[in-house]
């Protein structure tokens, strides 16, 4: 199962990125995130159902000093081979 994150609220300058990645690592997730020009932060992960639900009960609450506004999620399609921080785009 994978799922598409566009995550909104301050949530750039404040190592969401790298949270992120532990935080899907520790899970067992595959994908990726990056920061977006707009100061959102967009991620996929992909993994079993209830371990892709828990990313994203996590991602609601972010690192310290992170204010998430909202997260917008779709599904998508998998099959990542590990779990990247890719640049900006």
């Amino acid at each position: 199962m994978a799922k598409h994150l566009h995550i909104t609220g301050r949530v750039q300058g404040v190592g969401f990125r790298h949270w992120v990645c532990g935080e899907a690592l520790t899970l067992g997730l595959t994908g990726w995130v990056r920061n977006r020009p707009d100061g959102s932060v967009e991620a996929m992960v992909d993994g079993m159902e209830p371990l892709v639900q828990a990313m994203i009960e996590r991602a609601h609450r972010g690192p310290p000093g992170a204010s998430v506004d909202a997260i917008r999620v779709e599904d998508a399609p998998g099959y990542f081979t590990g779990f990247e921080w890719r640049p900006t785009e």
